[in-house]
């Protein structure tokens, strides 16, 4: 009987040390799928970062208002604002742009960068982002006395959650910063947004964002700047590749800081205009 001690030991290792390597193995807690397909909701950007060395080129195109009070064909034939840009993705977590803008010829440098991503497990629930920019006003020098006059920055912090297949919807904090304001208004303004999309179709979601500047600037009753709050709903449809977003708006900035501080459109008052968003993916 003792002689078969040893044997049955011998066959009991392989199990043994089959637990012990099961023990020993992590299970890989695998991020959620993006929130988002392109890199703006409508007028705020998301938290979407593209895997390292992708190149993102946006096209942003919005007519003019709809409620201009001219015969315009719904705002297609008053003066248009236009940006293109590109990103490029140094890491899976940065990714830094440039832009070019119509109105004043704003010529934007940004940067985003992915602090926390959602995990399929919930051990993380949301996503985190930090997004900046800085931008120069390429006017000609006579419209600026010293040429830092020239310089605007936006920073933004992006908390984003991808609920099911369908529902993502995310929240921002922003502050915009110009160096130079007319008389009497403040060099900064704090803004909040919340917006999120619907998917009704694999390739196809509807799309709604609310932007709200908090400022009150020092010109008086009668001469009011205080900004509007922004509103803009819209349709997407995305690939792989491409996502193509039309959309109605109440902001004709682009630009996120020239939005919050300075939009006088209210969109419930019939202040809204027509544009489209275009981007393409390239992966090296």
């Amino acid at each position: 009987m003792r002689s078969l001690i040893p044997l049955f030991v011998f066959l009991c290792l392989p199990l043994l040390t089959w637990a012990q390597e099961a023990d020993t193995t992590k299970v890989v807690d695998k991020p959620q799928r993006p929130a988002f397909e392109s890199s703006f909701i409508i007028d705020n950007p998301t938290d979407r970062l593209f895997p390292k060395n992708t190149l993102e080129v946006v096209m942003n195109h919005r007519f003019g208002l709809i409620n201009g009070g001219t015969n315009d064909l719904a705002g297609i034939w008053a003066p248009a604002n236009i940006r293109i840009g590109i990103n490029y993705s140094i890491h899976d977590r940065l990714t830094i742009g440039f832009g070019t803008t119509k109105f004043d010829r704003l010529q934007d440098f940004n940067w985003k960068v992915g602090i926390l991503q959602q995990t399929r497990s919930d051990r993380i629930p949301v996503n985190v982002s930090y997004y900046g920019n800085f931008v120069i006003d390429a006017r000609r020098k006579e419209n600026f006395a010293l040429d830092q006059h020239r310089y605007s920055f936006f920073n933004q912090l992006i908390v984003s959650r991808r609920f099911n297949s369908k529902l993502s919807l995310q929240v921002t904090g922003s502050v915009s910063h110009y160096n130079l304001v007319p008389e009497r208004m403040r060099n900064d303004v704090i803004g909040v947004s919340a917006g999120g999309r619907y998917k009704i179709s694999p390739q196809t979601a509807i799309m709604m964002e609310y932007s709200h500047p908090f400022v009150h600037h020092l010109n008086g009753e009668e001469l009011d700047m205080d900004p509007e709050p922004g509103f803009s709903i819209g349709v997407e449809f995305a690939t792989s590749a491409h996502a193509f977003q039309i959309y109605v708006s109440s902001l004709n900035g682009i630009v996120p800081q020239k939005n919050y501080m300075f939009n006088q459109n209210n969109f419930f008052d019939g202040d809204f205009l027509i544009g489209f968003t275009i981007t393409r993916i390239y992966s090296f």
